[in-house]
């Protein structure tokens, strides 16, 4: 067993660690297709080998050959340390400086196999999210970071380190970009052989940002989701005995059991894979789990009856459970489902990411290597199948969303029935949920704020949370405006809930959806108690860079801004090199990440907290810019929401001036001088 010690000393050489493969009983990542011609396959060794002296590529090359031909890329799993992956306390790391402590800490947690989905391959999440291409990069970035002064700056390119830099102190420590392809070359084919290559990577948001904090990172905002859309579509504030059907329980998608549950529905949740339902089932996350239908609706009918929340996990294709719901509509005339949306990985459907309904779950991870045309056929067709039973449903009174994974971007591809009548084509039969529930929060600069105390202590936890549930409840008695008094209020819900619920898995984290002033305001407070001692430890703020302004997203995140830019991606990349110069620790910018590589611009930060002067601004500096950004790009394309919230930042703050849009309240204008 390697110590951390050993872990930060470089690659691993003398002698060589004994190749034991792939291990089993975990999961692993599906085979990849790369189609790699015989000058790529070559490129591809070639590029692994690079790492290594000449005098052990001789031992390498043949083992790396066959990973690239048996996996469709080279991992190198000889070079899988002996240690156990976890998140340890931040003192233990040989580093120079805590900010290299602290990225040290939250690349482990995102390499923990509790959190991982495909910990041996470098995948958190998404089935294709990595925090690294291969191994040998781990080893490196973790020997530089144990190296780094306060004035270096690690620069990461698409997993690989590129190396310390000279910098300054109130540079980054560490600058990452992943998957920077040029646009006309970046699609989902060019993408498979350039990752197979070893030149570039698929980070999705937080895997390639090392700010992953497990299923409790989207639980929130699907628990805000579910409750917003109960007061938008059903008109209930109580979701009592009202049915959430959906499907998915990985790294993401996960945290939809646990959110139907605290926000008080039934969740009936499918899943193909039984490890991913195993998995939540033991962490707490899923009350039952069944693989019967019959025993599903009956759970589903007496849970509603009885106004009952439930997490059920239902072990097979969400195909079959949506057409069995048609099916129970057309012979009773009963409407068992209210809510509905889905969440496979859709922006990587045909290469593990969606599972076709004619198939098994072996059967589909065969085919997936051994054909993938026909697979790639049977997808599309069990997307079609699912669609036409949802629109049944809907035609019957069921809301249906789509969560920003790519589900009607490829169900359209696939020909199937979403189409909205004199919509742009960013639009489809059923809105994006930012379109109907998350814009609007979005709007008013409220987000999916985190911290992670890196001490590993859930003591320092809880003190954080009675930090951040205070400062909400001032801020409410300050005096806000209504819309943003709800946010409150069901953010201090959830402050109050997510003890209860042990969302916790990895590091000591916390995610909570809140604007610029309450960001500000707790940072600065928990700065605060480190100073004093309150908290024993470091504490890195961070976010999910599905936020309000780290990306630009034209089917989830900017699918609520109408006017022509919502392909556009300057507001991610003004926000990465924003954060850059005014305090961040580190900045990432990513290509996909949610609906899929090419679809998507993104980026994310972590900043260290350490009681210091110094922390305390670099945290209102960069946090005010990281809201401020996307509320102001979303005032210019005319959101009312972002016009007032941007005014009253400018009223408060004299040196934020930002251009302010003049309403065209006379379409005839338009229509005459078009007509000329």
């Amino acid at each position: 067993m390697s110590s951390l010690k050993e872990i930060c000393g470089g690659l691993p050489l003398n002698p060589l660690p004994e190749n034991r493969g792939r291990k089993s009983g975990i999961p692993h990542a599906p085979v990849r297709t790369p189609n790699l011609d015989s000058h790529e396959e070559k490129l591809a060794l070639k590029n692994a080998l690079r790492y290594f002296p000449s005098s052990f590529h001789e031992v390498l090359a043949p083992e790396f050959a066959k990973e690239l031909r048996d996996y469709g890329h080279i991992y190198m799993y000889r070079f899988c340390p002996r240690i156990e992956m976890r998140a340890y306390p931040i003192q233990e790391y040989p580093c120079k400086t805590i900010e290299a402590a602290a990225i040290m800490h939250m690349i482990m947690n995102n390499l923990d196999p509790a959190v991982a989905q495909f910990p041996q391959e470098l995948v958190t999440y998404g089935g294709n999210g990595q925090v690294f291409s291969n191994w040998a990069q781990f080893w490196l970035v973790m020997h530089y970071l144990s190296e780094m002064t306060e004035d270096q700056t690690l620069v990461m390119y698409s997993g690989h380190p590129l190396g310390l830099f000279p910098s300054h102190r109130n540079a980054p420590r560490l600058v990452i970009t992943n998957g920077m392809v040029i646009p006309n070359y970046s699609s989902r084919d060019e993408y498979e052989k350039l990752f197979a290559m070893g030149v570039t990577m698929y980070g999705q948001m937080t895997a390639g940002s090392y700010c992953y904090i497990g299923p409790q990172g989207i639980v929130h905002g699907t628990v805000l989701t579910v409750l917003n859309a109960g007061r938008r579509y059903l008109g209930v504030e109580n979701l009592a005995g009202k049915v959430f059907v959906t499907s998915g329980l990985g790294g993401m998608s996960g945290a939809q059991a646990k959110a139907a549950v605290i926000a008080g529905c039934v969740g009936i949740i499918a899943e193909v894979d039984e490890a991913a339902l195993l998995k939540r089932h033991q962490q707490g996350w899923l009350m039952e789990i069944t693989s019967s239908l019959d025993h599903c609706i009956a759970q589903l009918r007496e849970a509603k009856k009885k106004k009952m929340p439930l997490s059920l996990g239902y072990h097979g294709n969400v195909v079959d459970l949506w057409e069995r719901l048609a099916e129970e509509f057309n012979s009773t005339g009963e409407l068992l489902a209210d809510l509905g949306s889905d969440q496979t990985s859709c922006h990587n459907p045909f290469n593990g990411g969606y599972y076709p309904v004619q198939l098994s779950f072996k059967e589909a991870n065969q085919l997936m290597s051994s054909n993938p045309v026909k697979f790639r056929t049977l997808v599309q067709e069990s997307l079609r199948r699912q669609v036409a039973a949802i629109n049944r449903l809907s035609d019957q009174g069921m809301f249906f969303w789509d969560y920003g994974n790519a589900f009607l971007l490829e169900a359209q591809r696939a020909g199937a029935d979403i189409e909205k009548r004199g919509a742009n084509k960013a639009e489809f039969r059923y809105p994006s949920y930012v379109q109907h529930i998350m814009g609007d929060i979005f709007s008013l600069g409220f987000g999916p704020f985190r911290w992670v105390c890196t001490s590993g202590n859930p003591e320092d936890l809880a003190t954080t949370d009675f930090i951040a549930k205070s400062v909400l409840e001032k801020a409410v008695l300050q005096g806000v405006t209504a819309s943003v008094k709800q946010q409150y209020s069901d953010n201090i819900r959830w402050i109050q809930e997510a003890r209860k619920h042990n969302l916790v898995v990895g590091s000591q984290a916390r995610i909570l959806y809140s604007d610029q002033k309450g960001r500000v305001a707790i940072a600065l407070a928990i700065n605060r108690s480190i100073a004093e001692g309150k908290i024993k430890a470091p504490v890195v703020l961070s976010r999910d860079h599905h936020d309000v302004s780290g990306t630009d997203s034209p089917y989830r995140e900017t699918s609520n801004i109408y006017d022509g830019s919502a392909f556009c991606a300057d507001m991610a990349v003004q926000n990465f090199v924003g954060d850059s110069f005014r305090g961040a620790t580190w900045v990432a910018l990513h290509n996909g990440g949610g609906v899929g590589w090419g679809e998507v611009i993104n980026g994310g930060f972590g900043l260290v907290l350490d009681g210091s002067a110094d922390a305390e601004e670099r945290a209102k500096m960069m946090l005010s810019w990281d809201v401020s950004n996307g509320v102001a790009r979303r005032c210019w394309s005319g959101n009312n929401n972002a016009y007032e919230t941007i005014c009253q930042a400018m009223q408060k703050d004299k040196k934020l001036k930002v251009t302010l849009p003049h309403k065209v309240v006379d379409d005839n204008i338009l229509e005459q001088a078009l007509s000329c």
